[in-house]
């Protein structure tokens, strides 16, 4: 499924929010320290540096998803909690292992009942031109639970494989197709397991094998993701890659430290005094920043990603404005 955005015109970037691993608790009051102070550092962020969407990185409802489009933690634990005026704004979603305990379907079915709630189907693409260029950013939403299963199976959390080989497969298909015709100046892919991270669940093997060749042969921007409930910013093969999970708890296990390539590890936080966290981005004409942000209100780090290095054009130009 492909969706075309059209950003507002009195502006020249299009901003966006990242956050992932944001799904509150099952009992009351449904959602966590982590979560309240993330929500309210998020709306103050998109008010000061602007926001005209929020990407949802997964386990948007813990500890077992929902199993129906009116289950009360729509409202208990994302409608309630994330209040502010500049977050109304569409919020892109896509599923993660904890949602896949309950109906990933039912959160789909939920888009129909809520202005913000977009989640068009288990993978998507997102189409958008920076306003007043001819530039563009393409984003692929991926469900990286339904291509490697699910890590909750077992003990060690370690992916084995998907439930179902064929579904995995047709998503697989679609995203080599899509990545190889895309002319996006900006091309970002988003699931919920890490390809690269130091922390916990470390890298993942399924998507180092299926995902990663295709990130850096069709040149992405950047890869997306939670999952592990920290922020980590690596720079693999010119590709960016972006862990924010730290919507909802922290953790700062680094067991797998020396399990990602040398000097690829550019920034790591998981320690609970930041009261959680996550990535603001700006697109604009020639560049990509992200400034990764702390719940208590100051940025941790940033970084600045070029425009993709593609032949555009029949003439070997590029430049397209």
């Amino acid at each position: 499924m492909v969706v075309v955005v059209s950003p507002p015109e009195n502006q020249t970037s299009i901003r966006f929010l990242a956050l992932g691993d944001w799904g509150g608790v099952p009992y009351p009051p449904y959602i966590t320290p982590v979560e309240k102070a993330t929500a309210w550092e998020m709306g103050k962020i998109a008010e000061q540096m602007g926001a005209d969407f929020v990407l949802a990185l997964g386990d948007n409802f813990y500890y077992s998803g929902v199993n129906s489009a009116d289950s009360p933690r729509f409202q208990d634990t994302f409608e309630h909690v994330y209040t502010a005026d500049s977050l109304n704004i569409p919020w892109y979603i896509l599923a993660g292992n904890h949602d896949h305990a309950g109906n990933v379907k039912a959160q789909i079915d939920y888009s129909r009942k809520s202005d913000r709630w977009r989640f068009p189907h288990y993978y998507y693409e997102l189409n958008f031109r920076i306003p007043n260029t001819k530039r563009t950013l393409s984003i692929m939403m991926l469900d990286t639970v339904m291509l490697c299963g699910n890590s909750d199976d077992y003990d060690d959390e370690k992916p084995r494989g998907p439930l179902s080989t064929i579904e995995a497969n047709r998503q697989l298909t679609w995203l080599q197709k899509r990545m190889a015709q895309s002319k996006a100046d900006f091309l970002l892919v988003a699931g919920h397991y890490p390809v690269w991270s130091v922390s916990e669940h470390g890298p993942t093997e399924c998507l180092l094998k299926r995902l990663r060749p295709l990130l850096v042969k069709h040149k992405a921007t950047a890869y997306f993701c939670g999952h592990d409930h920290n922020l980590q910013y690596l720079k693999e093969s010119g590709v960016g890659y972006v862990v924010s999970g730290a919507g909802n708890f922290l953790d700062p296990d680094t067991r797998h430290w020396h399990h990602v390539p040398k000097d690829t590890l550019k920034f790591f936080t998981g320690q609970a005094s930041t009261l959680g966290g996550f990535v603001h981005g700006e697109v604009t004409k020639h560049k990509m920043t992200l400034t990764f942000i702390q719940a208590k209100g100051t940025s941790l780090y940033r970084t600045v990603l070029p425009r993709r290095d593609i032949d555009i054009d029949q003439n070997g130009s590029d430049d397209k404005d």
